[in-house]
């Protein structure tokens, strides 16, 4: 070459109709997606100084034949629900006569999919990048390259670029801190990823990555996208105050959330230390109510303590939950949906991803179901023309329990936990709890999000779905008035019901279809209102 390698990286589009891909709020704030590619650009890093290097995000900005044409070599990285896009690029690249050199997530886990790639780099690029790049330089154009699983020093992972990105596009941006979690869940492929022993950055790391943010005249919500932040606490314990001082010195330019195991409501010390932090929401995988179910996932954690009395205390320290649930495991009771709905109403949960479950490739789960011949074939491979998540595609395997009562059940829960009322009293009784009574309610200079604060993005959400007009604008009255500090949450909550209301109605749609298939007759309400729990079971 008589010019440096010129790189443009690429992240594939998620599925469209997919949960995660709530555009709908981030457009009331003019944000043309929920996050950044982090992996992406922290993988731009370890690329040599003298590299060009581009970045497209198809999920913001189209991808022109012009880019293609200027690169040398085209890498991409994503994740399973960015299959059918990732596919499709390795192939448009091919077309315009481009090495593709691939990784992350779904290459690690299915690597057998992406043998078209030039170069394939599976698992931690941190181990095994030079490697590649010392082949690229050398003139190779074909090879794979795969790292020791978890071997992988974090505290040697670069500063991402994030000059490759365009921070007015994304509604948060996010940080790692650690990879790994302590648990063993079946049905989880974090374990089998990133492994068993949480690996964390130093609190120097971490404070320089935010001060990056900083210099780069960012403001506002940062996500700590750890699989669980709480897996290692000795080294959270001594980041979490330097996190505070660092925020006080610069009156609080930004404000986190996370993921992180239910145990965490065990320890008062660290949930204040995270207040302290200005952490405001955490997101936790609840996955059932039932105990059987949990103790058969190996997801014992949750058994231990009152569930819901562990959300409460959660949002005792200011910050709300999230949660996931799963419905389709082998010992659910018949039927599990009116328990399922019930818990998540006494926990006061507003936002609940709940899917039907997807043996991931690679997981615990995925070999069971493999050996006792019960895995559909192809289950990892997600069709362009099934283009969906585990809501409407799940269930990928032979199921114990009648497929037609997992998907009833599973409609009645989405029913419920969606309908604008029931969304709307759980934000109530959320507020009721959320003590923000020592907190900061003013964003910061620069969070976009200020145009989602008072009484004018209330009325944006309401002109955008009518239907939402009568219970939400009694939630918002109630909270200006009882607990002003977390009205500014309840809204944000809400503003996220313009995607999770007509998300849930898509699903509830696609479910009918599949029950009808099942019934070997035409749907007859798969376009109509979303019905409840009573007459829906």
């Amino acid at each position: 070459m008589t010019h440096p390698c010129r790189v443009l990286m690429i992240y594939p589009k998620f599925v469209p109709d997919s949960f995660w891909n709530y555009t709908e709020a981030c457009e009331l704030v003019g944000a043309n997606y929920p996050a950044a590619p982090l992996g992406l650009i922290t993988v731009a890093a370890m690329l040599p100084k003298h590299w060009e290097i581009r970045l497209i995000n198809r999920n913001t900005e189209p991808l022109r034949d012009a880019e293609l044409d200027w690169a040398d070599l085209v890498m991409i990285g994503g994740m399973l629900n960015q299959q059918p896009d990732f596919l499709h690029l390795i192939d448009l690249a091919h077309l315009h006569g481009k090495p593709v050199c691939v990784g992350g997530p779904d290459v690690s886990s299915s690597p057998h999919l992406y043998a078209d790639a030039d170069f394939q780099v599976i698992g931690e690029a941190e181990q095994i990048i030079e490697r590649f790049i010392a082949a690229w330089e050398s003139g190779e154009r074909k090879g794979v390259f795969i790292a020791e699983k978890f071997k992988i020093d974090v505290t040697l992972s670069p500063m991402p670029r994030y000059d490759l990105i365009k921070f007015d596009h994304y509604l948060f941006i996010g940080v790692q801190y650690s990879r790994g979690c302590p648990f063993t869940c079946e049905f989880c492929d974090i374990i089998e990823l990133y492994g068993r022993v949480p690996r964390t950055k130093t609190p120097d790391q971490i404070l320089a990555e935010l001060q990056a943010l900083y210099d780069h005249g960012y403001r506002g919500h940062v996500d700590f996208v750890d699989d669980n932040f709480i897996g290692n606490k000795k080294n959270l314990r001594i980041l979490l105050p330097q996190l505070k001082a660092w925020l006080e010195e610069r009156d609080y330019p930004f404000e986190f959330s996370t993921e992180a195991s239910i145990n965490i409501a065990d320890d008062s010390e660290l949930l204040q230390a995270m207040k302290d932090a200005n952490f405001f929401g955490i997101f936790v995988g609840i996955e059932s109510p039932d105990p059987e179910t949990l103790v058969e996932m190996k997801k014992k954690q949750n058994t231990r303590r009152n569930i819901a009395e562990s959300v409460h205390k959660i949002y005792d320290y200011g910050m709300f939950v999230t949660a996931g649930f799963i419905v389709g495991f082998d010992t659910e009771k018949v039927s599990m949906a009116q328990a399922m709905i019930d818990f998540i109403e006494e926990a006061s949960i507003p936002v609940c991803m709940v899917g039907l479950l997807y043996a991931l490739p690679g997981t615990q789960l995925t070999r069971r179901l493999a050996k006792e011949g019960r895995l559909h074939k192809g289950h990892d491979l997600m069709k362009v023309e099934q283009a969906g998540d585990q809501c409407t595609l799940g269930c990928n395997f032979d199921t114990k329990r009648p497929l037609r009562d997992i998907l009833v059940d599973y409609r009645a829960v989405l029913g419920h936990v969606y309908s604008p009322s029931a969304y709307a009293g759980r934000l109530s009784r959320l507020a009721a709890m959320l003590d923000r009574s020592d907190r900061r309610r003013d964003l910061p200079d620069g969070d976009t999000r200020k145009k989602l604060g008072g009484i004018e993005g209330v009325h944006k959400i309401m002109r955008a779905l009518p239907e939402v007009r009568e219970p939400f604008w009694k939630t918002f009255v109630e909270v200006a008035k009882s607990n002003p500090g977390a009205l500014r949450y309840i809204v944000m909550l809400m503003a996220l019901y313009l995607h999770f209301g007509p998300f849930s109605k898509h699903v509830i749609g696609a479910i009918d279809r599949r029950i009808a298939e099942l019934d070997d007759i035409r749907p007859v309400r798969a376009a109509g209102p979303v019905p409840l729990i009573e007459d829906a079971v």
